[in-house]
């Protein structure tokens, strides 16, 4: 298989040439390794190459399954794969190895995917970039002197690069649908709860964080979400179960749906034109669709929000810490983490736990508020960002201007957080380009647990405005 061709392909399509025996997997992989080694250097979005596990998972006999013999990448966050170092984007775990795979993973292996390696993220997942300091920043395929969004920022690189046709990404503000965003491709925030996070976690964040794909197709999305969603032994909730496996939603025709656009987000960040265009013609092309289209927006005290959220995501991130310090048998040190997370620790390290238990209050009462709003609209239209990807050094995880940092990542989360805190679903969809020919992504947020809605609506706006031939410069070769 040339790696043009393979390229090509979305996920579904090379298991289907795969399954009719017209390729083989060892022919995949080599095809995926070529792109992997000849575009990586350029966009640094694999840090970790899984090959020689690839080739033996191969050897052993692929499991039968929606994917069998894709190539995919686990982000270097938030999925464990045995014997392979998960960094979490620090150097605190720069030679953490893990002796199990983590549910999502075995989940996904069961799929027959064929992992070949791991997506650079930012520290722990928390920037809107993918900027480390451990491994360098990951660049846009579209622009290498403009960000990949983060935290998935890996992940979505690699796959609008052509390296692999769809990746494992992980989403606490906003870090699947930023990435697809700032590189062109669909993002699926499932509902909260929809995939496990076990066996060493029972929920992200507050339940803020989730974990699925950045994807080309929205068909791909769907199918790799009824290969991994469920409950796993143990897990402490989950998602309501869906009507009918997610793939048969795409393709279906929606029933006419009522949709609000808000171009206005909540915490006051001012919106590029370019931006507010966007989402204005995804308005107009859902009418065009036979949909109704009306400005709306709930309400929500974002600011009492915020507040919420820092105290969970700094609990949550001091524990992180504080345990891995202990595993290596030594105190926690300012230096061993960048500048932006451990000012996050220490909000978690002074916040006392009534704070924490305030907090998560707030996020449960906020997410009741906004809930009656989806029984009057099936879906909320916005842009999915604030602005066109930030050039790269924008958001410095090690700067010193702590208020410039705020600034910089209100402006990409202005539209995306909410839904974490809520547990919504929400999707990213690429419909369009700037001036300068960055994409520009559009959000719809759909009401809990109703994927199936978002999946017909990505599958008509798809076939209406197809956009899996758009390709990053260069992208389209060899």
């Amino acid at each position: 298989m040339r790696p043009d061709e393979y390229a090509r392909h979305d996920g579904t399509a090379l298991a289907a040439l795969v399954r009719r025996r017209e390729v083989s997997p060892t022919e995949v992989l080599d095809a995926a390794i070529g792109l992997v080694e000849t575009r990586n250097p350029e966009i640094n979005a694999v840090v970790a190459r899984l090959y020689d596990q690839a080739r033996a998972a191969i050897a052993a006999g692929l499991p039968t399954g929606p994917f069998t013999g894709v190539p995919y990448l686990l982000k270097d966050l938030g999925a464990h794969y045995a014997g392979a170092v998960t960094s979490g984007g620090g150097a605190l775990w720069k030679d953490f190895v893990p002796d199990h795979d983590s549910e999502l993973t075995r989940r996904l292996k069961r799929a027959g995917l064929v992992i070949i390696g791991k997506s650079n993220t930012p520290e722990l997942g928390l920037a809107s970039t993918t900027e480390p300091r451990l491994f360098g920043p990951t660049r846009n395929p579209w622009n290498a002197g403009h960000s990949a969004g983060g935290s998935s920022g890996g992940a979505a690189a690699a796959v609008a690069a052509g390296m692999v046709p769809m990746a494992h990404a992980t989403d606490g503000g906003g870090s699947i649908r930023i990435p697809a965003s700032a590189c062109g491709l669909f993002g699926l925030k499932p509902t909260r709860a929809r995939n496990p996070l076990g066996p060493d976690q029972g929920e992200g964040w507050g339940g803020a964080s989730v974990a699925h794909a950045v994807t080309r197709s929205v068909r791909d999305s769907a199918a790799l979400l009824d290969a991994t969603a469920g409950p796993d032994v143990g897990d402490p909730y989950w998602a309501p179960p869906s009507a009918r496996p997610f793939l048969e939603e795409v393709g279906r025709a929606p029933r006419p749906l009522r949709i609000a656009l808000t171009t206005r987000p909540w915490n006051g960040q001012t919106v590029d034109p370019e931006c507010e265009t966007a989402a204005r013609d995804a308005a107009h092309l859902c009418a065009s669709l036979g949909h109704t289209v009306e400005e709306a927006r709930p309400e929500a005290d974002v600011a009492a929000l915020g507040a919420a959220t820092y105290v969970v995501i700094g609990a949550n991130l001091r524990a992180t810490l504080e345990a891995r310090a202990a595993a290596l048998g030594r105190p926690l040190e300012e230096t061993d983490v960048e500048r932006i997370t451990w000012s996050h620790a220490m909000q978690g390290h002074t916040a006392r736990a009534a704070d924490y238990a305030r907090a998560i209050g707030i996020m449960h009462r906020i997410g009741r508020q906004v809930a009656p709003f989806f029984e009057r609209y099936d879906a909320l239209l916005s842009p999915t960002m604030c602005r066109p990807p930030y050039r790269l050094g924008v958001i410095d995880m090690m700067t010193l201007d702590a208020a410039g940092y705020s600034q910089a990542v209100l402006s990409t989360i202005a539209f995306t957080s909410l839904w974490n805190s809520c547990g919504n679903p929400a999707m990213s969809v690429p419909l369009a380009w700037s001036r300068e020919g960055l994409p520009i992504g559009v959000q719809f947020v759909g009401r809990f647990g109703d994927e199936a809605t978002l999946l017909q609506l990505a599958g008509q706006l798809e076939a209406a405005r197809p956009w899996a031939d758009r390709r990053a410069p260069g992208v389209s070769g060899a």
